[in-house]
């Protein structure tokens, strides 16, 4: 898919893998976003671990425990 700045919304859908746009979204049910960029609507699990990863240390952080 391309993005081609239309300035629309891309979302990552969790149950088909693939980014969509508001054309063919699926139930937000089963999509990240919106993005503002197929690129970025693309890298969305990447950014859901990176997050995660930093909440579970400031969690760790927060509790005394070493992470």
């Amino acid at each position: 898919m391309s993005d081609s700045g239309s300035g629309g919304h891309y979302y990552w859908c969790t149950r088909h893998h693939r980014v969509e746009t508001e054309a063919d979204v699926c139930a937000a049910r089963h999509v990240l976003g919106p993005y503002a960029s197929a690129a970025d609507a693309e890298n969305a699990l990447q950014q859901v671990r990176e997050r995660n990863d930093a909440w579970d240390t400031e969690d760790a952080r927060w509790a005394g425990e070493d992470r």
